[in-house]
This record gives C-alpha cells, structure tokens and sequence, in this order.
C-alpha cells in the first residue's frame, strides 16, 4: 500500500473508534473486538503419511523427524506457531507413530493417531479431526518455512503458493482478480503452484466438513488427497491464492537424485554452511549430509 493509503484508512479507523488517537496506532478495545473474529483459534500438523515417495530416507524415520539445518522439520513448524501465539497444536499421527509421541512432553501438542493412515489418503487425518476445524492452520509434517510464515490473524481461507517457472507436475491454480481459487489442474507452466500450509476460515471449515462427511464413503474417495476433494468441490469453497517469494516454502517430497541435487543447491544459495555442505562428491552425499542431524 501506498503511505497515502495507510494514511487514509488509520484516519478512517480513528474517526470509528477501531484505532487510539495517539498517534501511536494502537488498536483500541473497540478494534480489539472487530478484529477477534480473525483470530486463529489452532492449528492440525499432519504427520499419518507413510512418506512412500521419500524412500529410502522413510524407512528408517517419517520425513517429520528429519532434521534440517539441526532442527527437525515438525518441531521447527510447532515452535513458529507456538511464536505466533497459536498454543492449540494437534499433531496427526500414524505410521512410525512412536517416532512423534515425545512431542507431547516437549511442546505440549496434541496427539491423534489416524488408524486408517495406510487404507486411505490424507483425507482421513482430516475426517478423524473434523470437529477441530475451524478457524484452523492445516500444516504437513515435511514442510520447512525460511521465515515464520504463521500469524494471529488472518482474514479468510488461503492456500500458500509458490511460483514454479517452465514445466512443473505440480498443482497449479487458477485465481480470479479478488485472488479466489477458480480451477487447479495437475501440471502446468509458468505457474502458481500449492505448496506449504493452507489456512482454513469458519466458513471455510463448515462448508468442507459437510463435503468430506458426503464424500469419504465412496469407494473413489480413499485414495484422494483431501485437496482432489476441494478441487471436486471448488465452487461452494471460497479459497483465495496467498502467493510467498521464492525462498519462504519449501516442501521434502521426492529423494531422487536430482531433486536431492535441486534441494540442496537451492538451499546452499541461502547459508554459508549449506554451501560448504554442498561440496561433497555425490548427489546423495549431499543430501544426507544436509537433512540429517
């Protein structure tokens, strides 16, 4: 925004009261409560996958407990909620189980075990905390923020996204001017592409509950991500696009060569350290050396 514009609405805010008139900015009570119906109640991590596209690497733990730069990836995203005032965490687990149960001691999380984690998709971490949605973060275990990407506010329903140049097999969306989600095809070019956490408001929550409760018996339902079921619903369920610099997102997917070679030069552009570790003589030395502790 222009500084003419921050001018006009904190003149705006005084005059309805929503704002001190100090001069100083502050919210007054009356802004206070304008803004509660914003504020994120919690957050859902799941972490239930069995992390099959990550082989060898899930074998011996889920891509959760991997640690990147000495902190493992969940317990970073719990600690930048937690920074952001969201206190309310609940971890879905299911496969290695055991491997997430200390969070609980540690950070005080939530533990659910979703029983159904090798039968279906992730669709069922979220028909198993169903009730919990509201105005809620809904995190993945491998997802790794540069920066904290969590806030205590937030206006509506978005999905992050990052932008994939040439060809990516991503999911790429579609976004009308307000930045509303209109269409997301698998694949594409030159694109917006989901990746990282999505936030969903009451709303939101309320209309895609009643969908996934329709949907989750159907025998096609099981193998959907939760997200192939927004998409079959993408009309009714207002989501806007919340597009993030290149940098901020980062998603521990695939353990092929390449996309080992592809992470860790990307991330050795960003530390010293990651430089010096990406020296090493193979695609796969590097990656080891990166993500382990």
């Amino acid at each position: 925004m222009s500084l003419g514009t921050v001018n006009n609405v904190m003149k705006k805010l005084r005059e309805e009261g929503l704002a001190q008139c100090d001069g100083g900015g502050a919210l007054s009570p009356a802004g206070e409560e304008a803004l509660a119906p914003y504020k994120v109640e919690n957050a859902i991590i799941m972490a239930a996958g069995m992390s099959s596209r990550f082989v060898p690497l899930s074998h011996e733990k889920p891509k959760g407990v991997l640690c990147v730069q000495g902190e493992a990836l969940i317990e970073r995203q719990i600690r930048q909620l937690q920074e952001a005032g969201i206190n309310d965490i609940t971890v879905v687990v299911g496969y290695m189980k055991e491997t997430f149960l200390y969070l609980g001691d540690k950070f005080g999380v939530k533990i659910r075990v979703n029983e159904q984690y090798a039968n279906r998709n992730n669709n069922s971490t979220l028909m198993l905390v169903r009730q919990q949605l509201g105005d809620t973060y809904i995190c993945s275990s491998d997802d790794y923020f540069t920066e904290n990407v969590f806030r205590s506010y937030v206006y509506e329903a978005y999905y992050a996204a990052s932008y994939f140049s040439g060809k990516t097999d991503e999911y790429c969306m579609k976004s009308a001017r307000d930045g509303r989600i209109t269409g997301v095809t698998v694949g594409g070019t030159d694109a917006w592409a989901i990746m990282g956490h999505v936030y969903f408001n009451r709303a939101f929550s309320e209309a895609f509950r009643r969908v996934l409760e329709e949907d989750y018996s159907k025998l096609e339902t099981a193998p959907k991500l939760w997200e192939d079921i927004y998409i079959d619903h993408i009309k009714e369920l207002r989501m806007i696009m919340k597009p993030y610099a290149d940098g901020v997102v980062y998603e521990f997917a695939i353990t092929t060569p390449s996309t080992c070679a592809r992470l860790c030069l990307s991330f050795a552009r960003r530390t010293t350290a990651a430089r010096n570790r990406a020296g090493t003589s193979t695609l796969w030395a590097r990656h080891a050396t990166f993500v382990n502790c």
